[in-house]
């Protein structure tokens, strides 16, 4: 049987400090030997995904903005994926808004609810926050789908939900921001029709493999066979009511690395 793995970024496969993925370089080894996919599902955008997958050495399907889309490289593994649309050098299949309605939203409610999304930020803010150097901000801006922002009251955040409803749109938090988005998205969602296309192609069931530490990783570790949960850089983990789940003992990419080896033999 075919496996693929699916895994989040910043504090799974990423340290949530210093993004670094070099305690997971055993895992990875193994994965790439055993010619394994490795789907890169997270907040993070297109642009950021490209750079890291050329900084790890491998060319993937990945799934973007959190769920908003999955991309496939042009005749990955031969596949015919003529389903898809085109998207630049990529295959495409959407499932979340285009950013500009997405960020009519914010636009209009911003004021009143109090909240300082990315777009609003200067780009030595938006290093300050996520720690990452300027020289990455502008791949970090570069958004096709959703808004990460800053709530000052999170005690508005449940009327903020209800009036995003209205708009078919939903809010989901990330490790450091929460994320403005198209209701009928998540990882979840993008992950179940990774999987779909997978065992079309392979002809064959798939053994699907999640990795993650966040609340808007619970979607996709609720639609894999192997669900796996990374310790949090505070040493908690998320709360879940995932039966079958299995957690790491160590934090980002040292606990990735951990619980990788474990299942890939």
């Amino acid at each position: 049987m075919k496996r693929i793995i699916f895994t989040d970024l910043d504090g799974t496969f990423l340290n949530h400090d210093d993004y670094s993925f070099k305690s997971s370089l055993q895992a990875l080894k193994k994965i790439k030997q055993e010619q394994i996919p490795l789907i890169f599902t997270t907040s993070k955008t297109k642009s950021e995904v490209l750079r890291l997958q050329q900084e790890v050495g491998i060319s993937e399907p990945f799934i973007v903005e959190n769920g908003a889309a999955l991309f496939i490289p042009q005749n990955y593994q031969g596949f015919n994926f003529s389903e898809l649309s085109d998207f630049d050098d990529s295959k495409v299949k959407r499932f979340g808004k285009n950013y500009s309605e997405v960020l009519a939203f914010y636009t209009k409610y911003k004021a009143s609810y109090g909240l300082i999304g990315l777009s609003d930020m200067t780009d030595n803010e938006i290093s300050q926050l996520t720690g990452l150097d300027l020289n990455n901000v502008p791949f970090v801006k570069a958004r096709d789908f959703t808004e990460p922002f800053i709530l000052k009251d999170i005690s508005k955040l449940e009327t903020l939900q209800h009036t995003a409803s209205k708009y078919d749109l939903k809010i989901t938090k990330g490790g450091r921001f929460y994320h403005l988005m198209s209701k009928k998205q998540d990882k979840g969602v993008a992950v179940k029709e990774t999987i779909r296309l997978f065992e079309t192609f392979y002809k064959d069931k798939v053994h699907s493999i999640a990795l993650g530490d966040s609340e808007n990783d619970a979607p996709m570790l609720k639609n894999v066979d192997l669900p796996i949960l990374i310790q949090k850089h505070d040493g908690s983990y998320l709360k879940t009511d995932i039966l079958n789940i299995q957690k790491s003992s160590y934090q980002g990419s040292k606990g990735w690395n951990e619980m990788v080896l474990k299942h890939v033999e």
